[in-house]
């Protein structure tokens, strides 16, 4: 016995590789057209308020399913499946945007985008959490994250180049091209390197110990908070790369997938290096002061949105927005798995709080855009940007409940 634990451990550290290519091949399958959708739809004549309304509605549907998919992924022995079943569906869903211009067709689409979106990131966490442990989470997700950045921004600079060259259809083409490597690097995961107790979160050292009830979700407050403050950061934050996109491309200022491709590769890479940094910094100390930095970050943007334009803007205005998402998108479900541990109900948590942070960010495109189609793309930079100083009062306010994680 005391020999088989050190192999089996050993057998788990040779099989992460496949892991971290899952997450960088991910990336780019997972969103397929989705950051080119706005000025997509913008050069075929639709207006800000409409493309808006059709994010949202999207958003919102994948917003609904969220949590319960945590809870299947809780339960579920078959994770992979979670990771490639809903990549298949997200490919299928942006040809779609192509073959059919109409709003309803658009619509679809984006629901079933978000419906199938909504299972990957609980099942990435499931996945990581079943083979390395608590222990090994926060480093693990660290690097999973980097991957996952370092995906999108290659998969943006080729999407970037390709459509410019070729069109939009060669941006979808190279989103099913990442699918079909994503699903094979699922597979070589084996399966039965997934700990499925300790895939959610259940005692580690109490095989006996079963699943709390689901109304913990509702009790636990340091969840309760996370959630709210992220819904507030996103309800400002989601709209506004989005709007400065189609302000640019509306004024003639660039070529639009080369200005969403630019947009993303700077984010993405500043992401890359915000995610190792967090994980760096948090196995010193905790991540409520990491969170704090990414909420702050938020009304800068705002305002430099609204004094620069164009190109003159995009360097600054994304590497900020790569500072917070990056942060957050290392902290955030550490902070989920340290908090509810022992619970057996971390991937179900995983899934609420992306359902009450993607209410914030399901409004915010409709709230931007009709907001910018009322008054102007400028002024609505400023009103976005400040949501960022609410969730910094809530972070702040309620900081007792979170500050120990």
């Amino acid at each position: 016995m005391a020999d088989k634990r050190p192999q089996q451990q050993k057998g788990k550290a040779t099989r992460l590789w496949p892991l971290l290519a899952v997450n960088f091949f991910v990336a780019d399958m997972q969103s397929g057209i989705g950051p080119f959708l706005s000025v997509f739809l913008l050069e075929r004549g639709w207006a800000a308020g409409m493309i808006g309304t059709a994010m949202t509605v999207g958003s919102i549907a994948g917003m609904l399913v969220t949590t319960p998919v945590g809870a299947l992924i809780d339960a579920s022995r078959r994770k992979r499946v979670w990771v490639i079943v809903p990549g298949i569906a997200v490919v299928a869903a942006s040809s779609i945007i192509l073959i059919w211009h109409n709003f309803w067709a658009v619509t679809a689409s984006q629901i079933a985008t978000s419906i199938a979106g909504a299972a990957i990131i609980p099942a990435m966490t499931g996945i990581t959490l079943g083979i390395v442990g608590q222990k090994g989470f926060n480093r693990q997700n660290g690097r999973n994250q980097a991957f996952n950045h370092g995906g999108n921004m290659v998969g943006a600079a080729l999407s970037g180049y390709l459509g410019w060259q070729f069109g939009y259809f060669s941006v979808f083409l190279l989103a099913a091209l990442f699918g079909v490597i994503t699903i094979a690097c699922v597979l070589m995961i084996p399966a039965d390197s997934i700990d499925d107790r300790v895939a959610r979160g259940s005692k580690e050292d109490d095989p006996e110990s079963q699943p709390s009830g689901l109304t913990v979700l509702l009790k636990h407050k340091p969840l309760l908070v996370l959630a709210l403050a992220l819904a507030v950061f996103h309800l400002g934050n989601a709209a506004i790369a989005p709007l400065y996109g189609m302000s640019a491309v509306a004024d003639s200022q660039v070529n639009g997938p080369s200005f969403v491709a630019a947009t993303i590769v700077i984010a993405q890479g500043v992401m890359v290096i915000a995610s190792i940094l967090a994980m760096r910094i948090a196995e010193k100390r905790n991540y409520w002061l990491i969170m704090l930095v990414s909420f702050l970050v938020l009304p800068l943007r705002g305002i430099l949105a609204y004094f620069l334009a164009g190109w003159w803007g995009v360097v600054p205005l994304q590497i900020l927005d790569g500072i917070g998402i990056g942060l957050q998108s290392v902290a955030v479900p550490v902070m989920v798995a340290r908090s509810l541990n022992g619970t057996g109900r971390v991937n179900l948590a995983q899934g609420a709080v992306i359902t009450v942070q993607g209410a914030g960010a399901a409004l915010s495109p409709a709230l931007g855009g009709w907001i910018a189609q009322a008054i102007g793309y400028t002024p609505v930079f400023l009103l976005l940007g400040g949501l960022g100083l609410v969730a910094t009062a809530v972070w702040i306010a309620l900081g007792a409940a979170v500050k120990k994680y």
